[in-house]
Formats: structure tokens, sequence, C-alpha cells
């Protein structure tokens, strides 16, 4: 634990004593910028003859870092990040916020700036940039993914341990649905499984507080998130879901930020974060759930019963659309709660249509996102295909949850998505017929032989699926393609879609985190590990004989590389460098990249490479600015890891958000099943060293491949 720093400078010092600085550098994926920041603020200082220390927090984890003794002797921060970076150990030092665009373009200005930045104080916002950064995500989004990024072991640990129950132990009953027998073994699971579940919404409220109010907001955010899932506090027969978590955590997070504006007495302040605000944050917020928006939440739903009641006699179809709206608008809340009770009540008067219909539409979810994931899987995360998977598996047995953190992640996309694909299998279900003798829903009820009209039951899901799929990937794409062309994303860091991977607030950990393990992390995080000896410090080697073997081919391949010079381990040779590219735009750039890749004969489907490089360029610009462009690609088209290097006279359009076109052309791919972090060491030196303005100077002068590689083998 770092203890508090003391009081900054009052400039009444040596004039003779050196200024000391510090720095955080962090981007999302922890790559390239992460490292060209750094690199640039340390150039900035040494320049200005400024003692500065910088902390890089890449994907290789932290390195670099700032101890106790740093902190105490330091005359101010610099924290350049577009993801959270935690604060408290710089407590009583000047500390200046901003994007870590800023660190690469204007280290100068940050360095100027840092002098006179407020002091930060237990609890309190940082200063941040004037500008904001440039492209830094809001404040709201970042602690939505943070949530989210939280709740999604829950959701998906506690619903495959209920699917997993319900099909090994449970069986159907007249009386009671899906039934597990109270005293087995399965019952022990389905009730751990259930606890996950009832911590997932209190995960999301709390974590989504926490990103916006720090430790103190964690209590008051996972307590407002019980209460809003807790209907009977409220008199609701159904509790207000992820949709009620996500108000009590951002109400939560807003007011533990005004509570510490508050003068308070100095000795009050110690026990204001601990005791203070989470006790008085926590009775206002729960108070205010409970009596001010529990009882309109309780009023809504009763009468929305009232109104369903109402409709029985109506057209089956607009009623199973109705119903297939509301079981698909909040997965498990106080809508879908009031429809399915709604099916569920008239099951013992003999009208089992009406639950039929809600059964079709139950499982929609779960599935339409699930194979969202498999159908376009480059506008997705690691984690969130892997997310995908469970919740196709949920899906089966009736778990709408499991599409919850694709709802909480985009709801504008996903949520319209659902309701369309519910509404169209509750319709289906209707006009044919469909009934369902038991309050459950999904796959699992008709194999367990609950449901009458079983092969309009299972056309019904399927197109319900099926257009929940195409539309949720329709509307993720066209809002990425809004969202890059308003403000292009920088480097090798993707947001948007893939951000619920990059959050991971205060711990430094990614979503899944997932938080979250974007395109660039990617390509190489899932491989296996590198050689112990290749590895940087406190990097763990991947278990298993499969990975031993791997680690030592790597080990080897290296060994073999230096011995003929070859450089950045071997991945980049005399055959994959080239010093006049021929291409004058960004495709037609990546394509003759892809044909230097494929000289070296590891590159198994040349289409499929450029294919994967240019979906990864839709996603946003690799042009890292400085006339450097990092083009890369995570695909079994190529046998091995393998960089390529080229030359641009003229400078091709990358998309750089400094405006200039890449002269300097680095293409990397590596297959799904690389080697790990010796991928992201090079890459990490690979950005550091471009930073040097003479290292590029003498790229751009090399007369041959020959004199290139002597260049780049200076990236140690």
């Amino acid at each position: 634990m770092t203890s508090p720093a003391g009081p900054p400078p009052t400039g009444g010092g040596s004039e003779q004593q050196r200024l000391k600085l510090l720095a955080v550098t962090a981007c999302p994926t922890g790559i390239a910028h992460t490292y060209m920041a750094a690199e640039k603020l340390a150039q900035a200082a040494a320049s200005r003859d400024i003692d500065m220390k910088v902390e890089t927090q890449g994907s290789i984890g932290a390195e670099n870092i700032l101890d106790d003794n740093d902190v105490s002797n330091a005359d101010g921060v610099i924290i350049a990040a577009d993801k959270d970076v935690d604060l408290s150990r710089f407590v009583g030092k000047r500390v200046l916020t901003v994007g870590v665009a800023e660190g690469i373009h204007h280290p100068e200005q940050l360095i100027e700036r840092v002098r006179s930045a407020p002091v930060h104080t237990a609890g309190a916002t940082p200063a941040a940039s004037a500008s904001g950064g440039g492209k830094e995500r809001s404040v709201a989004y970042k602690a939505l993914m943070n949530g989210v990024s939280y709740m999604i072991p829950f959701v998906v640990v506690g619903g495959l341990l209920i699917a997993i129950s319900l099909s090994l132990g449970g069986h159907t009953d007249p009386s009671g649905g899906l039934v597990i027998p109270k005293d087995s073994f399965w019952m022990d699971v389905n009730n751990i499984g259930v606890i996950g579940f009832t911590l997932m919404v209190p995960i999301l409220s709390g974590y989504i507080a926490y990103a916006i109010g720090d430790r103190p907001a964690l209590v008051p955010g996972m307590i407002g998130g019980w209460i809003a899932n807790t209907g009977d506090l409220y008199d609701s027969k159904a509790g207000a879901g992820f949709i009620g978590a996500i108000v009590t955590g951002f109400l939560a997070g807003y007011l533990v930020l005004w509570i510490k504006k508050v003068k308070v007495p100095k000795f009050v302040q110690p026990i204001m974060p601990i005791i203070v605000i989470p006790i008085v944050a926590t009775t206002a917020l729960g108070l205010f759930f409970i009596y001010v928006i529990g009882k309109p939440i309780s009023w809504v739903f009763e009468h929305l019963t009232d109104w369903l009641s109402g409709m029985t006699g109506t057209s089956a179809i607009l009623l199973g659309a109705i119903l297939g709206l509301m079981i698909a608008f909040d997965m498990g809340g106080p809508v879908n709660k009031t429809a399915f009770l709604f099916g569920t009540g008239l099951i013992a008067t003999g009208n089992q249509t009406v639950m039929g219909m809600c059964a079709a539409a139950i499982p929609v979810m779960p599935l339409g996102q699930g194979l969202a994931t498999l159908i376009r899987k480059r506008l997705y995360t690691e984690q969130e295909r892997e997310t995908g998977l469970a919740a196709l598996f949920m899906g089966c047995f009736g778990i709408s949850e499991g599409a919850i953190p694709f709802a909480a992640a985009r709801p504008a996309q996903v949520i319209p998505a659902n309701m369309l694909g519910g509404a169209m299998a509750g319709a289906i279900a209707g006009v044919a017929g469909v009934e369902d003798a038991v309050p459950h829903g999904g796959p699992i009820v008709a194999v367990l032989g609950a449901v009458s009209g079983v092969p309009m039951f299972f056309v019904a899901v399927l197109i319900g699926t099926a257009v929940t799929a195409l539309t949720t990937v329709t509307l993720v794409d066209v809002s990425e393609r809004r969202r890059k062309g308003a403000a292009p994303v920088p480097g090798l860091g993707v947001v948007g879609p893939l951000e619920p991977a990059l959050v991971g607030v205060g711990s430094g950990a990614a979503a899944g985190g997932a938080a979250g393990a974007v395109m660039a992390q990617r390509m190489v995080a899932s491989s296996s590990a590198p050689a112990a000896e290749a590895a940087p410090t406190g990097t763990p080697n991947v278990g298993g004989t499969g990975a031993d073997t791997q680690a030592n081919a790597d080990a080897d391949t290296k060994a073999a590389a230096e011995a003929e010079g070859e450089v950045l381990s071997g991945y980049l040779t005399e055959r994959t460098v080239k010093v006049a590219l021929d291409a004058r735009d960004k495709e037609a750039a990546v394509r003759e990249m892809a044909g230097l890749l494929a000289r070296t004969g590891k590159v198994a489907d040349l289409d499929e490479l450029v294919a994967t490089a240019l979906r990864r360029e839709e996603q946003g610009t690799t042009g890292l600015g400085e006339e450097i462009a990092i083009p890369h690609a995570k695909t079994d088209a190529v046998t091995a890891p393998v960089v390529g290097f080229a030359r641009s006279a003229e400078g091709v359009e990358w998309g750089s958000l400094d405006g200039t076109k890449a002269r300097l052309i680095f293409m990397i791919s590596v297959p799904e099943a690389a080697a790990g972090d010796e991928h992201l060491r090079i890459l990490a030196l690979l950005s550091r060293k471009l930073m040097d303005p003479g290292f590029r100077e003498r790229l751009i002068a090399a007369p041959d491949e020959g004199a290139v590689l002597e260049v780049l083998s200076e990236v140690r």
C-alpha cells in the first residue's frame, strides 16, 4: 500500500534543485500509444533538464512502477491515459490528467501545466485537460463499461450453473414447471448459480458507481443495486433489474462526488471516505429508491398487468408480439417479469397459449446475441465472443439474462434488436397456437415435453433468434461506421463495440475483463507463452505441454534468427522489407504489405490476410501519427508470426489523428495460436523507439533493405 505523498513544493526550496516529475501512461489496449506517450514525455523532460520517471500500464503489465520514494519526492504527476488510473497513491501531489494522445502530441505543454495543476486530495477527481484529451470516452461511458466488465463473470457462472442443474437434475412437474428435487446434489448446484445471478445486478451497479466516485461509492452502489433488484422492498412483484442497477449505479456515483465537495472539519476528513460518505450515500440512495422511485415502478407494473389481462381476447398475433417485446426489453427485469407472471398466472386457468408465447420469446435474446458474435466475429472482442458462447448455452435453457452483458454494453443497438426478435417469436407462437404447460421457456421445455406444437415452437424461436442476430450486427456496424466517421480512434486501440474489455477501474485489470482484449491485444494475447528468458519480468508463462513445446520452438527460432542477423526476434527479415512502397492508398498498401509477408512462405491464404487486416482498419485506424502506421491481423491465414516494413516516399493517407500521412509502415500478423507476450514486448519496444526522431530519420534515410535492418536492430 502506498502511503500518501507529502505536500507539493511551495517554491521555497533551493533553486539549484532539479524539478522531479512522474507520469503514468496507459491506452485501452496497452500497446503502441502507451509507450509512445511515455517516450515523448521522457524526451520532453530530458530536453528541459527535468527528472522524470514514467510508469507504463501496458498489456504486458505495469512497468517502471512508481514506488513510495518516487511519489514522495515528486513535484507533480502527469496522467496521460485513456483508461482509469488509480490516483490514491498521489494524494497531496499536483496531478494533471489528460488523454494519452496529449502525451504524444503535446508533452512540453503538459510539463508546463502540471506545475500549476491542483493538488490531488483523497477521493477527489483529478484536474483534466481543458480540451478533454480530444478523444477520451465520456466518464458515463467508461463507468457503464466498468460495471459490465465486472458483471459478466457473474452472469456466465450463475447462468451456466443454473442451466447445468436444470438439464441434469431437473424434470417437468405440472404444478411447478422444471423442478429439481430439493435435497438433491443438483439443487445445491442450482442454488450456487442463483447466488451468482443474485449478485449480478448489485455488481453492475456497484462498479458503475466505483468508476465515478471511487471506493466510497462502491458500497452505496452495490446496496442500491440490491434494492433495485428486490421488488419486495417497494411492494413490486418484480425488481427493477439491470436497468434499475444502471440507475442506482450512476445515482450512487454522482451522489458520492457531490458529498465529497462538502467542506468538513479537518478532524472528520480521515473518516469521510470509509464511514461518513458510504453511510450517508447508502442511506439516502436506498430511501430515495424505496420511497420515490420504487412506488411508481410498482404502480406502473400493476397497471401493466391489468392491461394485459384485458387483451386475452384480442388477436393472438398482437398479444404474442406485445408479450415478446416485454420479455425481450429488460431480460428478467420488471417488464419481463410482468409478462412472465401474466403468462404463469393463466396456466392455472387452463389457458396455456399465453405462456407458449412467452416461452418462445424467452430464449431469443441470449440465442440471438450469441449468434451475432459468431456471424460477425470482428465486431466483438474475444471476451464478448466467449460470453456469446455462454449466452447460446443459457438460451437453450431459457435463461434470458444471458443477453444482459450485451444489452448493458450497447443498449441502443441490442435492446431494439432483442425486442424485434422477441416480438417475432411471440407473434409466430401466438398465431400457431403453441402452448406451454410449465412456467419456463426455451428449447429445454420442448425437449422435456412441456410444449404442444413443438415444430412451430422451434420455428418461432429460430426466426426470432435470426432476426435478433441480424438486426444486432446491422445496428452495431452502422453505429461503428457513424462513430468512426465522426471521430477516428487513434492507434492500435479499438473502442466502440470492443470497449467492454477495456475497463477495470482502479485495478489495472482489463474487462474480463472485458473489458475486455481489443483486437490489437487479442492479436497476441491468446498465444502460447514464449521462452521464460524472452518474456518480460513478471510475465507468467502459460502452462501445459503444448505451451512448453511452442515456447521452446519460439526460443529456438529466435536464437537462430539472431544468429543469422535477423531483427525483431526474427519476425522481420530482409525478405519482408521494401524501401519504396508502390501503393498510393491504404487498401493498396495493405495488399502490398501482405504480399511482402507472403515472401516468407508463412502466408497460407493471402486474400484472407488482406481481408482481416482491412476489417481491422474498419474498426479504427492503425495510423499512429508521426508518419507511422502499424496495420496488423490475427488470423490463421498465416502459419507463423511475421513482420514486414515498407517506406512510402509520398506517404499514404491512413487517418492518423495528427493528419500526417504514413511513410513508415509496419505490418504484423500472427496466427490464432501464435506465441504471446513476446509480440507485445516487440510492439512496445518498437512503439517507444519510433518516438525517437533520429531513429525515424535513420529509417527514412537507409538506402537499402540491409541498411533498414541495421537500423531496426536498434530496437531492443
